[in-house]
């Protein structure tokens, strides 16, 4: 029995290791592919450039849209709006569900305190109040409560002077047309 129950926590701890990567891959830029004959490389940038937003996946609502490297169309900027001289990495939309639900991931040389004072502002302007908590960890953390029901959390990890950040609001629909 102690043999199994070894094995199992073995292979749980590699499916959570799987799913980390599968997650992390997904967020992060491609690798450039080796070099290849002109005509490949030539066919291979074209089909990078003629679309960069992603397909819905299976169990993705009808609203839902996400695109890499640009603020997804219909993008409510006024509820998370861009953070000057920040770039913008991916955002995500999702109107049509309740609460809906909206995210924002960018990277900056400003500190993750310069962040996380963008968008305080920004929300609190909106009706937004910040929860007590600066950090999970050692990462840079806020979160906003509005209405008892709508939430926004900011996460601001720091690597070699540049700061990601990760939004993620699920508010009223109505707050996002």
């Amino acid at each position: 029995m102690k043999v199994i129950g070894t094995h199992m926590h073995a292979g749980l701890g590699l499916l959570a290791a799987g799913t980390v990567l599968v997650v992390m891959t997904a967020c992060t830029a491609p690798a450039p592919a080796p070099a290849a004959a002109p005509e490949a490389a030539a066919s291979t940038t074209a089909m990078a450039q003629t679309s960069t937003t992603a397909p819905p996946s299976p169990s993705a609502s009808p609203g839902t849209s996400a695109t890499v490297g640009a603020l997804v169309a219909g993008f409510p900027q006024k509820l998370l709006p861009p953070m000057p001289g920040a770039k913008v990495v991916a955002s995500s939309f999702d109107k049509s569900s309740s609460p809906a639900t909206v995210a924002l991931v960018g990277s900056t040389a400003a500190k993750p305190a310069a962040v996380v004072a963008f968008y305080t502002k920004a929300l609190e302007a909106q009706g937004f109040k910040a929860v007590p908590g600066n950090t999970v960890g050692a990462v840079v953390s806020k979160d906003f409560v509005r209405a008892g029901n709508e939430t926004v959390n900011i996460a601001v990890p720091t690597t070699a002077g540049v700061s990601t950040f990760t939004i993620g609001a699920n508010v009223a629909p109505e707050s996002v047309k």
